[in-house]
């Protein structure tokens, strides 16, 4: 399954994607979703942490919600990311 997420601002698609994804070990660092904040998001990851990723509107971070939730429930992983500008294509397998 591929998406493509719009964010803010070139900076916060490349922080999603290299907070989404590690080629070299295949892993994915989010662990959930905090909260949701009009088009902000705030996840927490594996160093349990919490970051935030300002999205282009509430439509893109609903459509990432949706989407990353089966890789937080173990049932997909992220196969790669694209940086394309401001936008990010996931893809999930």
């Amino acid at each position: 399954m591929k998406v493509k997420i719009s964010c803010e601002d070139k900076y916060e698609a490349q922080k999603m994607a290299s907070l989404l994804f590690v080629k070299d070990s295949n892993e994915t660092f989010i662990t959930s979703i905090l909260n949701i904040v009009k088009n902000e998001l705030v996840v927490s990851l594996k160093d349990k942490s919490a970051h935030s990723i300002l999205l282009k509107d509430e439509a893109n971070v609903e459509i990432f919600a949706d989407f990353i939730q089966s890789v937080i429930d173990k049932e997909h992983k992220i196969v790669s990311t694209v940086i394309l500008d401001k936008d990010i294509e996931i893809v999930k397998g």
